[in-house]
């Protein structure tokens, strides 16, 4: 049995399988646990994401199945990196970025508790992405 994240106590291990199977719905994530004051969280994504920046904050995406790309401006140029299974990348602060996943994938955060999942400042928000600073498992 897997415990979620309880009154600033993890009591059991928690399998990322398990989190992940509960829940279907896409860049709605899910917060696993707390680690200090910053929120594990794990998510389902598939299609595009919106271009957003964390104005105070980096972000750390690990790849736990599928491919996720994310789509980047720095200094009025833009590029992408692609991250397969198992990959990790961190999106530093102050960068403008869109995660996609063509195919899908599911992927592991790490971020400050009471981040938002569109940033600072973002283009408009489409209905399939849940603007929020997640929900607990």
């Amino acid at each position: 049995m897997t415990t979620t994240y309880e009154q600033g106590k993890q009591h059991e291990p928690i399998a990322l399988t398990d989190a992940l199977g509960s829940f279907d719905a896409l860049w709605s994530p899910r917060i696993v646990t707390r680690v200090n004051d910053y929120d594990v969280r794990v998510a389902k994504v598939a299609g595009e994401h919106v271009w957003h920046v964390h104005e105070d904050t980096d972000e750390f995406f690990q790849v736990l199945d599928g491919e996720l790309t994310i789509a980047l401006r720095e200094g009025g140029v833009e590029r992408s990196v692609v991250l397969a299974t198992g990959s990790v990348y961190v999106v530093p602060r102050g960068i403008w970025h869109k995660p996609s996943a063509a195919d899908g994938a599911s992927i592991l955060l790490f971020e400050p508790t009471g981040t938002s999942t569109v940033g600072d400042r973002h283009d408009p928000v489409p209905s399939h992405v849940d603007a929020t600073t997640g929900h607990m498992l």
